[in-house]
This record gives structure tokens, sequence and C-alpha cells, in this order.
């Protein structure tokens, strides 16, 4: 039986999904395939790789994709991918481009604001499909 908390729920889960995948696909889309960013050439460098479009492409069409699961899968197996993600990207850049950690807009709050709408995302279906596994 649905409830107006059930739905609520659903609402909310929904709208981070959405919020979560406009982030994946903005930062895929705009500085890596339409113009493709200094600070992500320089991302990619720090890793010794001087031919840097082919990754640079590469990573783009993966978060987009990755953005498009999010939204056309509905189970919970793309929110903790988009988690591990997020999570190995920072750890990246905290490695091997620690300067962008004190920049406006830092990957910091990018990437801990995202994997706080994974987690809104996680626990709204949880409490809808009323399971914890991440089918």
């Amino acid at each position: 039986m649905t409830t107006p908390e059930h739905n609520r729920l659903r609402q909310i889960g929904w709208l981070a999904r959405v919020a979560l995948a406009l982030v994946l696909f903005w930062h895929g889309l705009v500085p890596k395939l339409l113009w493709l960013s200094a600070d992500e050439v320089a991302m990619i460098q720090a890793h010794g790789i001087v031919e840097v479009e082919w990754l640079a492409t590469l990573a783009g069409v993966g978060e987009i994709a990755l953005a498009v699961l999010l939204l056309i899968v509905r189970r919970r197996w793309p929110l903790l991918l988009a988690a591990l993600f997020l999570l190995l990207l920072l750890v990246d850049v905290a490695l091997f481009s620690p300067h962008l950690l004190v920049q406006a807009f830092t990957p910091v709050s990018t990437n801990l604001a995202a994997l706080a709408l994974c987690l809104v995302a996680w626990l709204a279906d949880s409490a809808t499909l009323g399971r914890t596994s991440p089918e």
C-alpha cells in the first residue's frame, strides 16, 4: 500500500538522483568534452600522461553514462558506483593535484555534496523498497 510518506520518500529519492545526474552530466560534458578545462588537463598530466584529450573524452563520456544510468536504472547499484567514483576521484585529486583542494569550487565541496546526494537517494530508496541490499 502506498502512503503519503512513501510517495514523499520516492520524490526525495528521485530528486536526489536527478540532482546527482545533473552534476555528473555537467562535469562530463562541459569541462571535458565541450571545453577542455586547464584544470582537467593538469589533473591528467599529473599522472604523467602527455596526450590528455583521449582520456578527458573517455572520462567525460563515462560521467555522462553514469548520469544516464542513475536516471534509467531504478536499482541502487548505480548509486554505489557513483559514490565509489566520487570517492576515488577525491582521493586522486588529494594525491596528484592537492593544490586544487584549496581552490574556489574545490573538488572537496563538489564531491562531498554529490556523495550526500548518493546517501539521500540510497536512504530514500531503502525506505521505499524496504531493504538494504544494493540491487
